[in-house]
């Protein structure tokens, strides 16, 4: 069993206790009827949305398997949203809020570069070149010599560049989109 899942009902707990402070708060400065009423329209909206996200995701990833790309950034877009729209769905202001902010543009890239960068870590290189598709590498040599322009990575290995037996540096960089 992972160490952080010991944590998880004290952040349930912790949960509550904000959204009941936030409904606390806001049902003061606009009255409860008005508060419960703003919490079942979030909660509305987000199945809604939910709906919707689903069925953007299903089709970016659809759509992307047909032409022979690989399907990462429609699938960590379509989970944002999804993230997004369910915490909409789930009944408190405070998911409400956090929800809405992961649906806004700039914000969803930034998370989907997030997800893209934690499952990039955690699974292998092979992997994560099927999901989101080849990377650039900068290679640079230890000995200091200036770095030898950015290849794609792929099946073929430059034998000049990776010597039998040692470790050389490098650095993924995103490809450029065309």
């Amino acid at each position: 069993m992972r160490r952080y899942l010991r944590f998880v009902p004290l952040a349930l707990l912790l949960a509550v206790l904000v959204e009941l402070v936030a409904f606390v708060g806001v049902g003061r400065t606009i009255g409860y009827g008005s508060a419960v009423l703003l919490g079942f329209a979030a909660s509305l909206l987000g199945l809604v949305l939910l709906r919707r996200e689903g069925m953007r995701a299903w089709r970016g990833f659809r759509a992307s398997v047909e032409s022979r790309q690989p399907p990462g950034p429609q699938v960590t877009d379509g989970l944002v949203g999804l993230v997004g729209a369910l915490l909409l769905a789930v009944p408190g202001l405070v998911t409400a809020v956090v929800g809405l902010v992961l649906l806004v543009p700039p914000v969803r890239r930034l998370a989907r570069a997030g997800v893209q960068r934690a499952t990039e870590r955690r699974v292998s290189s092979m992997v994560a070149g099927d999901l989101f598709g080849p990377r650039r590498v900068k290679v640079r040599r230890a000995d200091a010599q200036p770095a030898p322009e950015p290849t794609v990575a792929g099946p073929v290995v430059d034998a000049e560049v990776v010597e039998a037996g040692r470790a050389i540096e490098g650095e993924i960089v995103q490809p450029r989109r065309p």
